[in-house]
C-alpha cells in the first residue's frame, strides 16, 4: 500500500523545495465570495521569496475577467505572473495562436455559458445561434446547474450531436460550488454531448495542453522545480501527474468533507495521489 501523502500546515514547508507553483484559484484562493484566511498573504509571501506563480483555472472565461474578479475580492496586481484559464487558453487556440488554425471565419456556434454571458468568444468572428441544429461547433463554458435540470441541456445539445457538430468544453469540472450547494458543472455536460454521440476537445485540467502552455508560459522550468496545488483529485492532482509534476491537495475545496478512506478511495478512483495534504492555502 502506497505511503499516505505528508499532511502540512501550510507553504513555509514547501517553498525551498519548488521555484514555481501552479495554482488552482476556486476552492484554494477563494470560495467565490471571499478569500480564505491567510490566501493573500501566502501570495504575498511566494512572491516575497522569488517564486513564480501562475494560476492555473478551468473557468471557461477568458482571463481578464478572472484577474478582475480576484482584485474585487482582495488580491492585488503583483502576486502572480500569469493567469491562464481554459476559457484563455481556448480563445488563443480559436484566434491561431496556438499553432493551430484558427476557426474559420463566421463559424457558427451554440454557447454554453452562464447568463448567456459572450465573453468567452469575445473578439472572435463567430455568429452564436441558438438552435443546436444549425451549430457548425458547440462551446460549452459554463454550467446552470443550479438553475436547469441536466434534461434542460439534453434537449438543447441532441440536434447538434445529431448533426455532427464537434464540441469544446473550456471548463472541465464536472461539479461545481453554488450558493445552493454542489450542482453539475460544464465538464458533465460536456459528458452528456458524448453520450449524445458527439465529439468532444477537453481543454483545460486535468488535460496537458494547459499545463504545456502555462510552463512556456514561465519560460519551461525543469519538472522538478514545479508544485502544482489544487483542491479536485480528479482535474488539479490528476492533472499534474499526468504532467509529470508534483501535486499538492489542499482540503478547503470541493473534498473538504472527505477524510480517510474516503479520500484514499478518491486517489484511487482518479489513479492519482498528491504528494501533500495541505489543511489549506496559507503560508503556515
Amino acid at each position: 500500500m502506497n505511503a499516505p501523502p505528508a499532511t502540512l500546515p501550510g507553504l513555509a514547508a514547501l517553498v525551498q523545495s519548488f521555484d514555481v507553483f501552479l495554482l488552482d484559484q476556486f476552492g484554494v484562493l477563494h470560495d467565490g465570495q471571499k478569500p480564505y484566511p491567510g490566501a493573500v498573504e501566502a501570495l504575498l509571501r511566494l512572491k516575497e521569496a522569488g517564486k513564480r506563480v501562475a494560476l492555473l483555472s478551468n473557468s471557461g472565461k477568458r482571463a481578464g475577467p478572472n484577474e478582475e474578479r480576484l482584485r474585487r475580492l482582495g488580491f492585488p496586481d503583483g502576486l502572480w505572473d500569469v493567469f491562464l484559464s481554459s476559457g484563455e487558453l481556448a480563445w488563443r487556440v480559436f484566434s491561431g495562436f496556438e499553432g493551430e488554425p484558427a476557426l474559420q471565419a463566421g463559424m457558427r456556434c451554440l454557447l454554453i455559458a452562464r447568463d448567456g454571458d459572450p465573453s468567452a468568444v469575445d473578439g472572435l468572428d463567430m455568429a452564436l445561434v441558438e438552435d443546436g441544429a444549425s451549430a457548425k461547433l458547440v462551446l460549452i463554458s459554463a454550467s446552470e446547474g443550479d438553475r436547469f435540470p441536466l434534461e434542460h441541456y439534453s434537449d438543447l445539445l441532441a440536434p447538434a450531436a445529431r448533426a455532427g457538430a464537434p464540441a469544446v468544453c473550456t471548463n472541465p469540472d464536472k461539479v461545481m460550488l453554488t450558493a445552493s450547494g454542489p450542482r453539475f458543472g460544464a465538464g458533465r455536460i460536456a459528458e452528456l454531448y458524448e453520450e449524445l454521440g458527439g465529439t468532444v476537445r477537453w481543454i483545460g485540467k486535468p488535460h496537458l495542453d494547459i499545463y504545456r502552455a502555462a510552463l512556456a508560459h514561465l519560460g519551461d522550468p525543469a519538472p522538478n522545480t514545479v508544485l502544482c496545488i489544487g483542491d479536485s483529485v480528479e482535474h488539479d492532482i490528476a492533472g499534474a501527474r499526468g504532467a509529470g509534476l508534483a501535486a499538492a491537495l489542499v482540503r478547503s475545496g470541493i473534498h473538504a468533507d472527505l477524510e480517510g478512506d474516503g479520500l484514499e478511495a478518491e486517489f484511487f478512483r482518479h489513479r492519482a495521489r498528491p504528494d501533500f495534504i495541505l489543511t489549506r492555502f496559507a503560508w503556515d
